[in-house]
């Protein structure tokens, strides 16, 4: 889990520079923003549910679930935070940034 952490925490960062090139500083921001709104809510899910199989009797299918929701959640909060709190965002370089992070475990799938 923490190299499809890694993989998208750089593919993030790619996708902001391209759309810096692209559309100036605020796209940029804006790509990051996106992609951070997927990255933090599955660093936080992965993290959670490696703990959970470190403890006794590993890990059940609620805890899954739940945390799936949480994650979810937060997703949904980090994107109406990043709308709320930049007032120069970018909707089509957020969403841009969304996307290429929550895909990129395609990377991974060919890699091998």
């Amino acid at each position: 889990m923490l190299r499809l952490v890694s993989l998208q925490l750089i593919v993030t960062v790619v996708a902001g520079l391209v759309a810096g090139l692209l559309g100036g500083w605020h796209a940029l921001v804006s790509a990051l923003f996106g992609g951070l709104c997927c990255v933090v809510p599955n660093a936080i899910m992965a993290g959670r549910l490696f703990l959970n199989t470190m403890r006794p009797g590993g890990a059940d299918p609620i805890s899954f679930f739940i945390w799936e929701f949480i994650k979810i959640a937060l997703t949904v909060a980090l994107i109406g935070a990043a709308a709320w709190l930049y007032r120069d965002l970018n909707w089509f370089a957020l969403l841009g940034g969304f996307i290429v992070a929550l895909k990129s475990y395609i990377i991974l799938l060919f890699r091998h």
